[in-house]
């Protein structure tokens, strides 16, 4: 998905780009620097496909976030110790 539409995505769903990074616990940063790529992973449109499409039908993700229990993960380099 372009990072425009993932954007608009977004939008639809009712979530910024660092309110949709701070609920699924990833790097603002991190999704942001998707725009000079300008597309965005597989698996993170999906997730803004979803939500969108959740809102659309009048449902809330925000609790299907929280039961999944997601943990930050550590900063690349920082795992191995």
């Amino acid at each position: 998905m372009n990072y425009e539409k993932f954007r608009a995505e977004l939008s639809a769903a009712g979530l910024t780009l660092r309110g949709f990074a701070e609920l699924l616990k990833f790097n603002p940063n991190s999704v942001t620097n998707y725009k000079s790529l300008g597309e965005v992973p597989d698996h993170i449109a999906v997730i803004a496909s979803l939500m969108h499409e959740l809102v659309k039908r009048g449902g809330d993700f925000r609790p299907a976030i929280k039961r999944a229990h997601v943990r930050r993960k550590a900063p690349r380099g920082k795992s191995i110790a």
